[in-house]
């Protein structure tokens, strides 16, 4: 199985789709390219806007058949990214702009998450924690101002914790057995102003699913056997961040870090960008290439449940000089997305 950001996102509602049937679209190729190599049986995009019906998926999926690799199992929730709310959410005296919504998004849907699968999903099975409040996080760190919740408690009465989900989703494996899907994609920890809103709902984002595991939530944890995956944009040491939540995330006694390596990202292990980092450039899953920028980061994780067998685990960045190579930029030369695919392979069945 394996996650990927792929940002199959435009800037208005329909686009997504527009391109996709277009058949023209490089970026969407080369996306499309990159999955049909990696071959994953179930695969977690972010980052892919979402419409009512799923009419955009279900046209990604049939462009994937055209590439050789099929996804009979579709599912996808209406993410939290665009939902308007009516209120000055950010403390900039606008209240409609695309910072105002329950998450960053110029239209209702945008960059969202969607999955694709080779085994049933059980979408009556779903438990959606998309709608849970920031709030309600025991230990939130809500932003403040001068000691008062910034930029009002009208605002943290209705703001929810997911910039765009947190999902439990029951997939059925051959055999008979449930596997539950631990997804979602968190906020960029940065911009967000001076009380840091973004870094500090990141942290939270990410320590959500630290505290679910503990059973130290109003819902109980998952049922076993479960895989986290997705976008955390939270590295462990480099980048913006508070990198301890996600340190603690990957040393929970309830997962285990498959520690998923490239030879393309262990070849940039010396690149101006990641000049200063802690972390091993093997282990990163973003190229951000600018001189100012935070530099290559792992951000993306495959994160199985701690008595999984694993049979391996990678992320998909070949080598500059690998023959697959080229499947990371389009004709043009641009790449298809900065981040990478990043995979694990479970060993059948589960216990």
């Amino acid at each position: 199985m394996a996650t990927f950001n792929a940002n199959l996102s435009r800037s208005g509602p329909g686009l997504l789709l527009r391109d996709i049937l277009s058949g023209q679209d490089e970026q969407i190729e080369a996306v499309a390219q990159i999955i049909a190599a990696a071959k994953p049986d179930i695969l977690l995009l972010t980052k892919f806007d979402y419409d009512h019906g799923g009419v955009a998926l279900k046209a990604f999926a049939q462009a994937l058949a055209a590439w050789g690799v099929a996804y009979p199992y579709r599912f996808a929730l209406r993410p939290n990214s665009g939902v308007r709310t009516g209120l000055d959410m950010t403390g900039d005296g606008r209240e409609d702009t695309p910072d105002d919504t329950q998450g960053y998004g110029t239209f209702a849907g945008q960059g969202g998450m969607a999955l694709l699968s080779h085994h049933p999903v059980d979408a009556q099975g779903v438990r959606d924690f998309s709608e849970f409040l920031w709030r309600d996080l025991p230990g939130a760190l809500l932003p403040r101002r001068d000691g008062a919740l910034f930029p009002s408690e009208e605002v943290f009465a209705i703001q929810r914790l997911s910039t765009t989900g947190h999902w439990d989703v029951p997939v059925l494996l051959p055999g008979g057995q449930w596997l539950h899907l631990l997804a979602f994609y968190a906020s960029p920890p940065v911009f967000g102003g001076l009380e840091g809103r973004n870094l500090r709902r990141n942290h939270d984002e990410v320590r959500f699913w630290n505290l679910l595991l503990s059973d130290a939530l109003p819902m109980p944890p998952p049922d076993a056997p479960f895989v986290l995956l997705g976008d955390a944009n939270l590295d462990p040491f480099d980048g913006d961040g508070k990198h301890a939540a996600i340190r603690a995330l990957l040393a929970h006694p309830a997962l285990q870090d498959p520690a998923p390596r490239s030879a393309g990202g262990a070849a940039m292990a010396d690149a101006p960008v990641n000049e200063g980092h802690r972390g091993e450039a093997p282990l990163d899953t973003t190229h951000w290439p600018q001189a100012r920028g935070p530099g290559n980061l792992r951000v993306d994780y495959v994160l199985p449940a701690a008595g999984l067998t694993l049979r391996g685990a990678g992320v998909f960045w070949p080598a500059p000089e690998d023959p697959e190579a080229p499947l990371l930029r389009t004709r043009s030369g641009e790449e298809a997305s900065r981040h990478r695919l990043v995979w694990v392979d479970l060993a059948l069945p589960l216990h």
